[in-house]
């Protein structure tokens, strides 16, 4: 019982620390993203992993075409075979992937922020060949979801350097 009155009172201070070293929530009204929220257009090439990646900054960030920034994405994937059979077949797959991305200011056309994310997934294919092009196709749609994650994450990061 003592212990439980202890990690409460610890909750409350933290939240009251937080409260008066000026924490703002980042999607607040005053907070770092309001300014790339929907005052954004994404530019990825023109493939499925575009596709799926410029959906996901748009899910995060909102959509404006005639926004004050331009982000261009570039995402590219590499497979690699990580387990092998005794009979030489590759079990399970490595997919690693990049996305170059720059941020612009579209009145200006000068450089923001730009950089470079990595991350990766895997999937199995020890199903049928149905299961396995469904498990590389969704390997795929997660990576491209946590490229995404990550230019949102660092672009958020450094918004309040950004000009309003």
């Amino acid at each position: 019982m003592w212990l439980h009155r202890r990690q409460t009172l610890f909750a409350l201070g933290a939240v009251f620390a937080a409260a008066a070293c000026g924490f703002t929530p980042v999607y607040g009204p005053q907070g770092a993203a309001s300014v790339l929220q929907d005052n954004l257009r994404v530019e990825t090439p023109r493939n499925h992993n575009g596709y799926l990646i410029s959906q996901r900054l748009e899910d995060r960030l909102g959509r404006n075409d005639n926004g004050r920034y331009v982000l261009t994405v570039t995402p590219t994937v590499r497979q690699q075979g990580l387990a092998t059979s005794v009979e030489g077949t590759t079990n399970r797959f490595q997919v690693t992937g990049d996305a170059d991305y720059a941020l612009k200011d579209a009145e200006s056309g000068a450089d923001v922020q730009n950089g470079r994310v990595t991350n990766f997934t895997g999937y199995s294919t020890t199903g049928s060949t149905v299961a396995t092009l469904a498990a590389e196709r969704d390997a795929a749609a997660r990576l491209m979801v946590i490229l995404a994650d990550q230019i949102v994450d660092r672009l958020i990061l450094s918004a309040k350097d950004l000009p309003e």
